[in-house]
């Protein structure tokens, strides 16, 4: 993964990070508040040996091994229980005491925990004579020599101020850095779990082309959304508008002046998109003509409300002519070629000669056509129909579009070296105000600013389908 990516994963996920940091530090606060506290005390004493009422052996010092012994014996009955009684403790009472020696001297620090601060550094005060009290009984040479093991102490202890458990900054500061650990590793598995399509990162993580839009998903009453003509000054049209001039830059390169809208599988707004591409291509002066070459499922006519009866299947058997199943729609005047009946084959007609002959004459008289076909993966027409064109634009649905579907249309694409033009985000979530400064436009006051858009459909003269309904 490189760090662009791993930035963006970061960014974009970075609730599970905020919300596992948060979890960690709470869960570090109360544990923290409920857990008991430890106070630590330490004291150190000096073990020697003399004699018992001057009569014992000078000469007899503690060894090394001696030492080691005592700090064994010093949690032992023999020295806690006197201990007890001499602080007035009852019977069993835990005392958590421990000692070092040095291997050099005679020093031994002794340090007692407690939950009660007072009662830590009695412990470590007190059982330093006490541990010399019995030391005796465990060296022979002690005893056999009329000596005895005494306990001088060096440095008494205090009562401490603090505990030294639970620390609740170092909890917090281990809690941080456990929450981020977690929220970062959490964010890195969603993201490789995640298999839809829910950025222009996830886009350009698939191919070079470049995300030319992202169309924001808006409700519509009516179930099809033609912003361009029903709110033309709502956010997905000024979107659907960025797409038409970004194209316009890549058309430059290709100066076919002709694309097709697919995607890699269904139900990813395609059609719609076709739509409202070739309305602002057409709002803007541009004599437009989008045709409908999915000849397994075409929805351009029931989209527009017009006759789809015949159209781009009838021109190709020689039924019709060009000009008698093209339709003019709306106020923009956009030209419409339906798909016509479906035909049994129609992948050979995509193909065929005819189909070429005709898009050479619809390129000539158009100044711009734009074709709908089908998705990528099911069938091969995208692949075909590319040929006539000047490129692809490939429609992916913001959280409906899988990432190995679209690496898969990607790939086979690919293979035959059709190009993708661009991409366009569909579906997005809708940021900001709904356009630059300006509200939505309702269909009524639409149809109010200009009487072309209630009629709706306005037929090619001579058309034998110009029995267009209005929607």
């Amino acid at each position: 993964m490189r760090f662009t990516e791993f930035v963006s994963v970061v960014t974009s996920r970075w609730r599970i990070i905020v919300a596992c940091v948060v979890v960690a530090m709470a869960v570090a606060g109360v544990t923290t508040y409920l857990t008991t506290p430890v106070y630590t005390a330490q004291a150190t004493v000096y073990l020697s040996v003399e004699p018992v009422q001057g009569r014992g052996d000078g000469t007899v010092v503690l060894t090394t091994s001696d030492l080691e012994t005592y700090q064994s014996i010093l949690g032992t009955p023999a020295v806690l229980d006197p201990l007890r009684k001499d602080l007035g403790m009852v019977e069993g009472h835990p005392i958590d005491v421990e000692a070092s020696v040095s291997s050099s001297t005679s020093i031994v620090d002794i340090t007692a925990r407690s939950s009660s601060p007072q009662e830590a550094a009695e412990v470590a005060n007190g059982i330093g004579p006490h541990l010399a009290d019995v030391a005796g009984d465990f060296s022979t040479v002690i005893t056999s020599s009329n000596n005895r093991v005494v306990s001088r102490p060096l440095q008494p202890a205090s009562v401490p101020t603090s505990p030294t458990s639970p620390n609740l900054r170092n909890n917090l500061a281990l809690a941080l850095l456990g929450g981020l650990v977690l929220g970062v590793g959490l964010a890195l598995v969603r993201h490789a779990l995640d298999t839809k399509v829910r950025s222009e990162e996830d886009i350009k993580s698939l191919s070079d082309a470049p995300v030319l839009a992202t169309l924001p998903a808006e409700r519509t009453s009516g179930g099809v959304l033609l912003s361009i003509e029903h709110d033309p000054h709502g956010q997905h049209a000024e979107s659907v508008r960025r797409l038409r001039t970004n194209l316009l830059f890549v058309d430059v390169t290709t100066g076919r002046h002709s694309f097709v809208v697919t995607s890699a599988v269904p139900e990813e707004g395609k059609t719609t998109t076709a739509v409202n591409l070739a309305l602002a291509m057409a709002d803007a002066g541009t004599k437009t003509l989008l045709v409908d070459a999915d000849l397994r499922s075409p929805s351009v006519a029931d989209v527009l409300g017009i006759e789809g009866a015949v159209g781009l299947t009838t021109v190709l058997l020689g039924h019709a002519t060009p000009d008698e199943v093209i339709h003019r729609w709306g106020a923009s005047g956009v030209h419409v070629m339906p798909a016509g009946q479906v035909p049994p084959n129609p992948s050979e007609l995509l193909g065929s000669q005819p189909m070429e002959d005709l898009f050479a004459t619809l390129v000539e008289d158009y100044d711009f056509v734009i074709v709908d076909s089908p998705p990528v993966l099911p069938v091969v027409d995208a692949v075909i129909v590319q040929r006539l064109t000047g490129g692809i634009l490939m429609v992916a649905g913001h959280e409906r579009t899988k990432k190995r579907d679209l690496a898969s249309a990607m790939k086979q694409l690919s293979t035959v070296d059709a190009a993708v033009s661009g991409f366009a985000l569909n579906f997005a979530p809708a940021r900001g105000h709904r356009a630059y400064g300006y509200g939505g436009e309702t269909k009524k006051q639409a149809a109010g600013r200009d009487p072309a858009i209630a009629r709706k459909v306005v037929p090619e003269p001579g058309s034998p389908s110009g029995r267009g309904r209005p929607r």
